[in-house]
């Protein structure tokens, strides 16, 4: 078989990178996820702090902002090559997809960027390739070089994924840009009983993980909308030694400990307390290496198990406190 070295698959995503939340209290969110979750701040200034779990050998995986409004600034995904940045923004020109260009640091720790709104969905999305990757100062490196820093807190490890939400009329339409312009594999999916040619969720990866996002309808028909960001916790005892001590502390508790059907993962949904997003501690779940997966459909009456297959059924319903979302910026940063 003749092997050709000319071969250029595109631009590709490599994973979901980064998330730039808008608190309004730093200090309160600062507590949560460095001081309680145990992420590490690798720079902070101007009301900008920089987190990366105890795993991530990069800058950075979450961006707190102080602001006024507590809403998501952007949603990040790191390319696959570093041409991929600028071969992904003439690909949005071609769909005459507006896009702006972000300078080396605008995020610190970062290189160059472009920005642009998911179609359909109207969240703020950045991709990216360069960043770096800073040791960790003395007190807090570990013996391991696989991990940037010690394993504190309640052990956050890594950006795991992404759970956004959008309009039942303009879903479909972002769930499949994400798939055929980003390159996002569908691995299992649920459509509206009642309507059955409209997405209810979807969860999409480029990686094995069964999700790097997650794309649903928004009960009150909005785009733009930020359902939850999970953290990978290493295994289940974790997750119910966190479910356990989060009792004493003056945190929203949102929901679980619990098990969901899609993913196969243990979870638990907290607030943070500075800005009130949503944030899902997640441990366990399958990976998918079949390059042949086939993608798998919820329907009822299973579907309930999707959700949640073991653990407390997870309100879902039209007022259901489980899908209240905060928003999303606009394409200007």
């Amino acid at each position: 078989m003749t092997v050709s070295h000319d071969y250029d698959p595109g631009p590709q995503i490599a994973h979901a990178g980064s998330i730039n939340l808008g608190t309004k209290n730093l200090d309160r969110s600062l507590w949560f996820f460095r001081d309680l979750l145990g992420m590490e701040v690798t720079a902070q200034a101007d009301g900008v702090a920089y987190l990366r779990g105890y795993q991530e050998l990069t800058h950075h995986s979450l961006v707190l902002t102080q602001q006024s409004e507590a809403a998501v600034n952007s949603y990040s995904f790191r390319v696959q090559r570093k041409q991929d940045v600028e071969l992904f923004q003439k690909q949005l020109d071609r769909e005459e997809i507006e896009s702006i260009e972000l300078a080396a640091g605008h995020e610190t720790g970062r290189g160059e960027a472009i920005r642009f709104l998911l179609p359909g969905g109207e969240h703020p999305i950045e991709l990216y390739y360069d960043i770096d990757k800073p040791i960790a100062e003395e007190s807090l490196r570990s013996k391991l070089p696989s991990n940037s820093s010690r394993r504190r807190g309640f052990g956050v490890r890594r950006l795991d994924h992404l759970n956004v939400q959008c309009s039942p009329g303009t879903v479909n339409q972002a769930e499949g840009w994400l798939r055929e312009s980003l390159g996002f594999k569908r691995r299992e999916f649920a459509m509206i009983p009642d309507h059955p040619s409209t997405v209810m969720a979807s969860w999409l990866s480029v990686t094995p993980q069964v999700h790097d996002i997650a794309i649903g309808i928004n009960p009150l028909e909005q785009n733009g909308q930020f359902h939850h960001v999970a953290f990978n916790i290493e295994n289940y005892a974790d997750v119910l030694r966190i479910a356990d001590e989060v009792r004493d502390l003056d945190i929203e508790y949102g929901a679980g400990p619990g098990k969901h059907g899609v993913g196969q993962a243990m979870y638990l949904y907290l607030h943070d307390p500075g800005s009130g997003h949503r944030v899902e501690l997640y441990s366990g779940g399958y990976l998918i290496f079949d390059p042949d997966f086939e993608e798998i459909e919820w329907k009822l009456p299973e579907l309930q198990y999707g959700q949640t297959w073991y653990g407390d059924l997870l309100d879902v319903g039209p007022q259901g406190t489980f899908l209240t979302t905060t928003p999303s910026a606009g394409l200007k940063p």
